[in-house]
């Protein structure tokens, strides 16, 4: 069973941004005669107080110089302890790597050795059996595509057992969900979705095709 209650969010977040932004597109026209008045901003009474602003901007300075001559000198004293104990620990190494050579590679070998297997099995653990598989650790649930009318002309008829033969439970968020991804849909396009795996390889494929739009011949 998938779970779409997040899908369906996401749909309808994404399609009240595309209606923003075209009602955006739309308002640009119309505000382009108010320039000459948006020019008249220095007229406004809040540019009477760039004195204040200025002071602001001075006692701020002043604070930061403050601060710099309080920090600095414990900054210093923070700098020189931290390189005292850098080098008493790099002589510390250094010892015991030259009095027992051989225990500090083999035990770097072992330790690298160890790293080295247990993400491998972790990798090996997470594919899923496809021969293709990237084996992530937790790859995004879904993809949505939109295809407009050009893209589905010239794009090539996928195989049937691309995105596996396991049918997906959608249960009653179905309807909810083709409605969402058809408002998303170019004119004479489709939306794509593809859910996948954990391990990314993709698991179903969904297609919901958008309102049909006649061309009107010429004369």
């Amino acid at each position: 069973m998938v779970d779409c209650r997040s899908l369906i969010e996401f749909c309808r977040a994404f399609e009240q941004h595309r209606n923003m932004e075209a009602n955006t597109q739309a308002s640009s026209g119309q505000n382009r005669h108010k320039k000459g008045k948006s020019l008249n901003l220095l007229s406004h009474p809040f540019c009477e107080l760039s004195p204040f602003a200025a002071i602001d901007i001075l006692i701020l300075f002043l604070v930061l110089g403050a601060l710099g001559v309080l920090t600095v000198p414990y900054l210093k004293f923070i700098c020189r302890e931290s390189s005292y104990l850098l080098v008493a620990a790099l002589v510390f190494i250094g010892e015991l790597v030259y009095n027992a050579p051989v225990a500090y590679v083999a035990g770097l070998v072992v330790i690298v050795s160890a790293i080295t297997a247990w993400e491998w099995a972790g990798y090996q653990a997470r594919k899923c059996g496809n021969p293709y598989c990237k084996g992530l650790k937790k790859a995004i649930e879904f993809d949505i595509q939109l295809e407009s009318e050009e893209c589905v002309k010239y794009l090539p008829p996928l195989p049937e057992d691309l995105f596996g033969t396991r049918p997906l439970e959608l249960g009653q968020d179905h309807k909810e969900l083709e409605a969402e991804l058809k408002k998303m849909a170019p004119p004479n396009g489709r939306t794509v979705l593809i859910f996948r795996l954990r391990c990314g390889c993709p698991a179903g494929r969904m297609e919901v095709w958008g309102p049909k739009k006649v061309r009107r011949i010429k004369k």
